[in-house]
């Protein structure tokens, strides 16, 4: 396999003009006489929609919700980057950029960051010209806030909503092109399997979720804006329909898998409170501008909060990275919350906590204020955990929030599938190791408003205009396999029948053998127990798995069962690539590979490179492909927030 990054020439600032004006144009008459699928409506691919719409191209759209703006991304509460220096505090697209690189531990390609510093100022005004509700200065001006690894106010926000309020934004617009004609929606459709024909991606089948009749659909390209994987851990903070399998999917059909290992572990959660708990909250990281966090000095201290007096209090951020305090970067502080209740520190009913107290902003800028930036996420909280924030100090613990790998792409975000072009979460580019909060929404955004619809033309002036055609073999084929895989999950529908399980049986066992030896912290033992139980997990989940129902209605445990299958077999090349590298960076504590106070050690000869995962058929060993990262514009350092 060729791994093509097809970084343009030039310095790192004129890259992305030097791109635009070097790629191939599709005229206006001729746009839609192109047709294209885009596969999830979240911010990344309804802002893909819109815009190619908008253009003139001919847009299928494609979401599991039945409405477009039921998407995750209505669940982003903090705000979005962008580097128009309001606050004068000395921001730049040079500091973003930065900030970015060194946020992902070195880790992501410089380029294609560089890029999503640049395009962020134009996501701002795009935005506001569209009317999303930013929260705004006494004077009328946008406000900032702070987010952790950054030492300026750089994050837009409206209160705790800010996902909710953008995805309208796009939703509005997405509309905007279906009325007019140019894209069609295409609800409640699940992507079963990716159609590539002569070496180039031309089409997809997907499952009717209300009927279970298989359709297929074809297209000229074929753009994959499905969200992560974070779901493989079972719980976790994402909505519980998403999944791997439209990109696991992709991978088995050519497309290259990027950093599996990596995922972004959120410091601000609520914590799990009970064995059968399927889902976690998010809160947001804007709390942390004003929230400090602490545990008692003493092991074991079961005093309530306001008993404990300062003198008794450890706020161990603060104590340890005096420069950033509570606002270091999500993998610093998930991975100082895990220790100090490694060490018994923690609080709470399980002592699997922290406290993120409020107590003094308030007494500082008076409740009033501190609810004007995060009522909503006070009563958030209140509602799912019966306790007041501006009276006792919320409860906190790491969880896993986003996935930073992805399938491979380039720097026109295409695939090593010709035709297949994958953005936002789905893809891997922009984050590295580790994701700065408030950049998820950025990277959605820029891609699918202003990167996509520039560098798709390229692809598409290369080949002939016209209808794309549904009766090549391969989508008969295609319809086969996945009728013979939805025959075998309902092979076991008598719950009496000895052994069986549901589907969230297995993946619960899933989540928990990733979590205990590819979460936070992991060594070469774990994760080789861990290589070893999958596939024998999975063998087991193929005889035993229970599904009720049949495949020609509606049958949501016949959805979960496909999702749960394709877990099963990205897992075991997530804890592939987890053994394979030989260092901590990010949040990924490898135990072997740390400083002497506990930090993560990256091993820069060996590991600067995207390990980049091909597809060698079922039961096979994935090859293993390697990205050299390589910097122009800064010095690769160790990390220090301190």
């Amino acid at each position: 396999m060729l791994l093509n990054s097809r970084i343009p020439s030039g310095p790192l600032p004129e890259k992305w003009d030097n791109c635009r004006f070097s790629s191939k144009l599709v005229s206006p008459a001729n746009r839609r006489k192109y047709e294209i699928i885009v596969v999830g409506t979240g911010l990344a691919g309804a802002s893909a929609a819109a815009t190619l719409g908008e253009l003139g191209y001919s847009v299928k759209a494609f979401c599991l919700q039945d409405s477009t703006r039921r998407a995750h991304s209505i669940a982003a509460q903090g705000g979005i980057n962008a580097a128009k220096n309001y606050q004068n505090d000395g921001d730049s697209v040079l500091r973003l950029f930065y900030d970015t690189i060194k946020g992902g531990d070195f880790r992501s390609r410089e380029a294609n960051v560089y890029r999503l510093a640049q395009v962020s100022n134009a996501i701002i005004d795009h935005c506001v010209a569209q009317g999303v509700p930013f929260a705004r200065e006494y004077g009328g001006l946008l406000a900032n806030r702070s987010f952790g690894g950054a030492q300026v106010s750089r994050t837009f926000y409206a209160r705790g909503q800010t996902g909710q309020q953008l995805l309208l934004g796009a939703y509005s617009s997405l509309m905007r092109q279906v009325a007019a004609g140019r894209v069609t929606v295409f609800p409640r459709r699940e992507l079963m399997d990716l159609a590539v024909i002569d070496g180039q991606a031309q089409g997809i089948i997907v499952r009717n979720l209300l009927n279970g009749q298989l359709e297929r659909y074809a297209a000229h390209a074929v753009v994959l804006a499905t969200g992560g994987y974070g779901n493989a851990f079972y719980l976790s903070t994402n909505a519980m329909s998403g999944n791997v399998t439209a990109t696991w999917r992709a991978h088995r059909r050519g497309a290259a898998f990027a950093n599996p290992c990596f995922v972004q572990i959120h410091p601000t959660c609520i914590p799990v409170h009970g064995e059968y708990q399927s889902k976690l909250t998010l809160m947001s990281e804007s709390l942390r501008n004003d929230g400090r966090v602490w545990v008692p000095k003493q092991a074991g201290d079961r005093r309530q909060p306001a008993d404990i007096p300062e003198a008794e209090r450890d706020y161990y951020l603060e104590r340890k990275y005096p420069r950033f305090g509570n606002l270091v970067p999500r993998d610093v502080a998930s991975r100082n919350a895990k220790e100090v209740c490694d060490q018994g520190l923690g609080v709470g009913a399980t002592s699997r906590a922290v406290y993120l107290d409020f107590a003094e902003a308030i007494r500082r800028d008076g409740l009033p204020a501190i609810l004007r930036n995060y009522g909503n996420l006070f009563q958030m909280y209140e509602k799912i955990t019966a306790s007041d924030p501006a009276k006792e100090p919320m409860q906190i613990y790491p969880a896993v929030h986003y996935a930073m790998g992805g399938l491979w792409v380039d720097y026109h975000l295409q695939s090593t599938l010709p035709g297949l072009f994958v953005i936002g979460e789905a893809n891997f580019s922009d984050h590295g190791a580790n994701r700065l909060g408030a950049s998820a929404l950025m990277q959605g955004l820029a891609d699918g408003y202003f990167i996509l619809p520039a560098t798709i033309s390229n692809y598409l002036a290369q080949h002939s205009p016209g209808k794309a055609s549904l009766e090549h073999p391969v989508f008969t084929e295609l319809e086969e396999e996945t009728a013979e895989r939805i025959a075998r999950l309902l092979r076991n529908r008598n719950p009496k029948q000895p052994g069986t399980q549901t589907a969230d049986q297995f993946h619960r066992r899933l989540g928990a053998l990733l979590w205990d030896h590819c979460g936070m912290a992991r060594n070469k033992a774990g994760l080789l127990k861990a290589l070893a139980e999958i596939p024998q997990l999975r063998e087991e989940f193929w005889q035993q798995v229970y599904v009720p129902g049949s495949g020609e209605d509606l049958n949501q445990s016949l959805e979960r069962a496909g999702r749960v299958a394709d877990f099963l077999e990205f897992a075991e090349t997530m804890v592939l690539d987890a053994l394979e590298r030989e260092e901590s960076c990010g949040c990924h504590l490898r135990e072997e590979s740390q400083t002497e106070d506990g930090e993560a050690l990256r091993d820069d000869a060996n590991f600067s490179h995207v390990a980049v995962w091909e597809y060698q058929g079922e039961g096979k060993r994935p090859a293993l492909h390697k990205e050299p990262l390589r910097f122009e514009a800064v010095d690769v350092v160790q990390r220090s927030y301190k």
